[in-house]
């Protein structure tokens, strides 16, 4: 099989590999397509504590394709960058045949869900999205579904007003410090985007002054992982959830290093690269 080698920063070649075996419990996938996450940009742009190469496919998570029996599936994946990918039959969803031809990457689609879940969003809350990539506009739907009113904030926006939910969904120190303003007093701020350039600074006075909660809206359960993906299969089977719209702009697997600099520019427009072999 083909799996593409990030082999330092800013640097992937394409390789040939033997085909991964199945281990009891596993299943062997034919990728269709693995999408771009924010939160593997670090390991692209080289930061010092990366090894590289990375494993073959690596760090690929938004997978989605199709079993030997038949089935599209989705599910818990880390080297989605590649032609053929071992998933665990107990960390897989399947798509149901409403989306049938549909790119869907999974991870980040219930990674949306599960934000909106501890966020603990309700029907007529007022609801602010800070950072409008596609995490943002995931979650905003998602609010709105659950019949909340969002405001969507972008990085030139600055709203006067103040809100019983904020989600923070940029993952910069500005966002943070826009979000952490913009929650009224006794609401709830949900950080949901991935910091990972440093350490941050927030204005704790200022949370505690006004007695707001603060989650961490991140999951490392894999059984909630897949609840969220669950969940999102079935808002996008509905036609509550329009993916397609989601996905911006595709690229082969011989393209992945320009996959990547789209996700790292977020140029106009963009929402969300995905790789197809």
């Amino acid at each position: 099989m083909r799996a593409a080698v990030l082999a330092g920063p800013g640097r992937v070649v394409v390789q040939e590999w033997r085909a991964p075996e199945p281990r009891p419990g596993e299943i062997l996938v034919r990728v269709e397509g693995c999408g771009v996450c924010g939160s593997s940009l670090p390991l692209w742009e080289g930061r010092p504590w990366f090894d590289y190469p990375a494993e073959p496919g690596a760090p690929g998570h938004e997978v989605w394709g199709r079993t030997e029996d038949g089935r599209r599936v989705t599910g818990l994946s880390g080297t989605g960058f590649a032609e053929l990918e071992l998933l665990r039959e107990d960390e897989l969803v399947v798509l149901p045949p409403e989306l049938d031809g549909t790119p869907f990457p999974g991870e980040a689609l219930g990674c949306a869900v599960n934000v909106v879940r501890r966020a603990d969003v309700r029907t007529g809350q007022e609801v602010a999205v800070v950072g409008m990539g596609f995490l943002g506009t995931v979650v905003a739907r998602l609010c709105e579904l659950r019949g909340a009113h969002v405001t969507p904030v972008r990085r030139e926006d600055e709203p006067e007003a103040e809100f019983e939910r904020v989600i923070e969904a940029a993952g910069t120190q500005a966002a943070l410090d826009k979000a952490s303003r913009l929650v009224a007093t006794g609401g709830l701020l949900a950080i949901a985007g991935f910091h990972q350039d440093g350490p941050r600074t927030v204005d704790l006075q200022s949370w505690n002054w006004r007695g707001i909660d603060v989650v961490n809206a991140h999951e490392r359960d894999p059984r909630r992982s897949l609840a969220g993906m669950r969940e999102a299969v079935r808002l996008a089977a509905s036609g509550e959830l329009d993916v397609s719209a989601l996905i911006t702009h595709t690229f082969g697997l011989d393209e992945v290093e320009r996959a990547f600099a789209a996700a790292s520019r977020r140029g106009p427009g963009f929402l969300k690269a995905i790789v197809c072999p």
